[in-house]
């Protein structure tokens, strides 16, 4: 009660300012990012207190400037599953042997609840494959209806990045070729070569709770061994031929197994906060112009979190991610009501929840837009706003997504002492790409990362509040334009919508750089080329570049380098410090799956 009692006084506080005030001022800002970036909101983790506290105070603050709900409520409900883990229940027993869970073994996260005592059959990489380049057939002559399929992880080319079996050595793709054989169940277990130090794999929370409709394990090596026992083999042994003779081997390994998988999901409910300001135009104000910021951030760290000291344990504050971006949509919106007699439009103001574990909050807005989605005619993301760099330059994204877009943003800026960096694709690391996704035109604005991202080191003092205030004026003339002009901005296609999902192992993911192999020093790694138009590239990596960490990770290396490389995930956000010049530049990339 006393946490709410003091949210009112504050917004009581706020809104005799508003009411003497329509312009964007560097204390309204300061006052809307330290509240939500204090101790007291503990990182607005989604589905936490502080999370909810955040909302209710953006909630407030939209009803007492105007603005409407654009439902029955300004709140959007929604679930986000934060953890996976292995129910307790679940058993794995070869005869009188009794696996451990966790240690031994554990369902994956799309193992379906089940009880199956089968025999086992072993089938290699567990590969279907007939084309041109391959022809592999693991379960050819070999009947598995009914039964547990023990495969191998990966393929027999491990030490070939560019293998043809790459698009076929996934779990998933394995557990779908299985159950089309008409096995039961599917066992995996790591070779040698993919994983000397046997490790099971970490379950991991990606937002669906569907599975494949049977239990699916994986194992360690002494477990699988076990299974082999009859057969005279042993999983080092048949990873050996497998990888020398490039030929299937399967077999019926005469042993049953009984097992039961279960997987807990836990969920919180969080929210968007959604509001809207009616259009003054009979016609035009049944269209509408997006502006949205997150308002989550990682809570407390820890590791999973994303937070890049994960041995931190406190509170990850996020003045910049994105309290700058919700305090600039609050002070946007506060001009706009204000000036709303000139607005044809009408304008939709959403706080989103839940960007941080996957975009969640816009891509559930999207899909539940209380509006026809058709309607919306632009969508303006504002994402880590609040440190204008010395050069002035302001990021944009998505200016590719409408054939207006580029012209659009050059007739105001020299207004403001800003210079704009542009990037035309329109899939990104935040929530603008949920509306690309829609064929919406994009506009997404950002001042970039910086070496307190995603740290308990993002806090209020560093906000540069001056910069924050001429970049919200710069996107409140866009918004007023995009509001009045006569003819909607004209969609295209501005790169995939969506990450690749072409399937990679080993050295999973590339910068799409030349590196300095010769550097010896063991003060970082050299940069001597940058690939156009890949991920380094666009995350703005130069030639000449030192690079001394990814994601918080200190490189020294060419082989320190590999090694983090190789335990990033396509499509990944990640931050790498270099020196550039002598002086340390936090760049954020995108990673290509």
């Amino acid at each position: 009660m006393k946490k709410l009692i003091f949210v009112s006084i504050f917004l009581f506080n706020l809104f005799v300012v508003f009411a003497q005030n329509a312009e964007i001022t560097q204390t309204e800002l300061k006052e809307y990012i330290s509240y939500l970036s204090s101790d007291e909101l503990k990182g607005r983790k989604p589905g936490t207190e502080g999370g909810m506290l955040a909302a209710k105070y953006i909630e407030e603050y939209f009803k007492e400037i105007g603005l409407k709900p654009l439902g029955k409520s300004y709140f959007q409900y929604f679930d986000v599953v934060v953890q996976a883990k292995a129910d307790e229940s679940s058993s794995f027993k070869i005869g009188n042997f009794s696996a451990n869970l966790n240690q031994d073994f554990i369902p994956l996260t799309f193992s379906s609840e089940a009880n199956l005592n089968a025999d086992v059959v072993f089938t290699g990489y567990g590969f279907d494959i007939d084309n041109k380049d391959i022809q592999w057939n693991d379960y050819d002559g070999i009947d598995v209806k009914g039964k547990w399929v023990l495969i191998l992880r990966a393929d027999p080319e491990l030490d070939n990045p560019d293998s043809k079996f790459i698009p076929y050595s996934n779990e998933r793709t394995k557990v779908l070729t299985a159950k089309e054989k008409g096995a039961a169940g599917v066992i995996f277990v790591s070779g040698i070569e993919l994983d000397k130090k046997d490790k099971l794999m970490k379950l991991e929370a990606d937002q669906t709770e569907s599975n494949f409709g049977l239990p699916v394990v994986h194992v360690k090596r002494a477990v699988a061994n076990i299974i082999l026992e009859k057969s005279g083999k042993t999983v080092k042994v048949l990873e050996k031929s497998l990888k020398t003779d490039k030929k299937p081997i399967s077999f019926d390994c005469n042993t049953r197994v009984l097992a039961h998988t279960k997987v807990n999901f836990e969920k919180v409910k969080t929210q968007n906060v959604v509001a809207y300001l009616k259009g003054s135009d009979k016609k035009l104000r049944n269209e509408y112009v997006v502006i949205g910021a997150h308002y989550d951030h990682l809570g407390m760290g820890g590791w999973g979190s994303s937070s890049r000291m994960p041995d931190s344990i406190g509170v990850h504050h996020g003045a910049d991610d994105n309290a700058s971006g919700v305090a600039s949509l609050m002070e946007i919106a506060e001009k706009l009501v204000k000036n709303k007699k000139q607005l044809k439009r009408s304008i939709i103001f959403i706080a989103f929840s839940a960007e941080e574990i996957g975009l969640i909050g816009s891509k559930y807005f999207t899909e539940n837009p209380a509006v026809n989605i058709k309607d919306i005619k632009t969508m303006i993301n504002i994402d880590m706003v609040g440190r204008l760099k010395p050069s002035k330059e302001l990021s944009v994204g998505g200016v590719g997504t409408s054939i207006e877009g580029e012209k659009l943003l050059n007739k105001f800026i020299s207004r403001y002492d800003l210079k704009l960096g542009i990037s035309y694709e329109g899939f990104g690391p935040s929530d603008h790409a949920s509306f690309y996704i829609k064929d919406i035109p994009v506009l997404f604005f950002t001042t970039g990362a910086h070496e307190d991202y995603h740290t308990p080191l993002d806090v209020v003092e560093k906000i540069n509040f001056k910069g924050l205030k001429t970049l919200d004026d710069y996107i409140y003339d866009l918004t007023v334009n995009l509001a009045t002009r006569d003819k909607d901005l004209t969609f295209q296609d501005a790169g995939p919508k969506g990450r690749s999902t072409k399937p990679s192992r080993g050295m999973k993911v590339k910068l799409g750089i030349m590196p300095n192999f010769t550097k010896s020093d063991n003060k970082g790694l050299g940069v001597d080329a940058v690939t156009p138009n890949g991920p380094a590239f666009k995350g703005g990596m130069k030639k000449g570049d030192i690079i001394t960490a990814i994601e918080g990770a200190e490189i020294h290396n060419i082989y320190e380098y590999m090694n983090r490389l190789g335990k990033l995930k396509p499509g990944q956000t990640i931050t790498v410090d270099v020196l550039r010049s002598g002086k340390k530049v936090v760049l954020l990339i995108q990673l290509d799956e």
